[in-house]
């Protein structure tokens, strides 16, 4: 049956202390996984609905039937994992600032770190996503301003609840515009949020992107009951 809490890892980072923690939850009859840093949850496999539907509804924006995909956080891999599963898509880069956290999953700590480790298709990268991604030589470091068709962004909380206080910058106008760079005409830059759709950030990626939605994401919330939301940003490039 296992035990009913175990920490799998601990590790003091530049950012906090980061935690890998597995619990088996009694009432749902699962095995949860969370990642913290310091006190705030930052992963849970409880809630993964969210993630799934940021790649579910990015890649149904993107055209083309060979897609190249980056992925900005790793986590718990569910974005990733979604990805891959679209067979579409024929090459994921997935960015994610805290190598520890790319060792979980190559270790096989995490459920999905086995798939996305061991598919061809997929490369997990060390590095920081925001710097990257107003960098000229862009998110794939093993090739240089390379230009992809869906950019999939899941690391803050929202665009006005950040992680890092280094990543406020990223969500506005010309920040924006770099990262547009590097994708495709017609492509897609995609993002997840735990709050409700901010009109402000809306007419934010208005002012770079061509095509932009909303979409409002509901998924069953078994701890406190009902429903529970998520927001996922939808960005497309002009066509030319």
């Amino acid at each position: 049956m296992g035990a009913l809490f175990e920490e799998l890892d601990w590790r003091s980072t530049p950012i906090g202390v980061l935690s890998l923690r597995r619990r088996r939850d009694p009432a749902l009859g699962i095995q949860v996984y969370e990642i913290k840093l310091d006190d705030d949850f930052l992963m849970s496999s409880l809630w993964t609905a969210g993630e799934t539907e940021l790649t579910r509804l990015g890649l149904a924006a993107a055209q083309g039937d060979a897609l190249d995909v980056a992925v900005g956080g790793l986590g718990l891999g569910y974005t990733a994992h979604a990805a891959l599963d679209d067979p579409r898509v024929r090459s994921l880069v997935v960015v994610e600032t805290l190598g520890e956290v790319i060792e979980w999953h190559r270790a096989h700590l995490v459920p999905l770190g086995e798939r996305l480790t061991t598919d061809d298709r997929c490369r997990l990268v060390h590095g920081d996503f925001f710097a990257s991604a107003s960098s000229p030589d862009g998110l794939d470091p093993e090739t240089p301003g390379r230009r992809f068709h869906a950019v999939l962004l899941d690391i803050d909380h929202s665009p006005s609840h950040v992680l890092d206080p280094g990543h406020a910058s990223f969500y506005r106008p010309e920040p924006l515009r770099r990262l547009a760079a590097r994708i495709h005409l017609g492509g897609v830059f995609a993002l997840w949020s735990n709050e409700a759709p901010d009109d402000a950030f809306t007419a934010v990626l208005g002012e770079t992107f061509a095509e932009v939605a909303t979409h409002v994401v509901e998924f069953p919330n078994p701890i406190q009951g009902g429903v529970s939301a998520n927001t996922v940003y939808v960005a497309r490039t002009s066509v030319r």
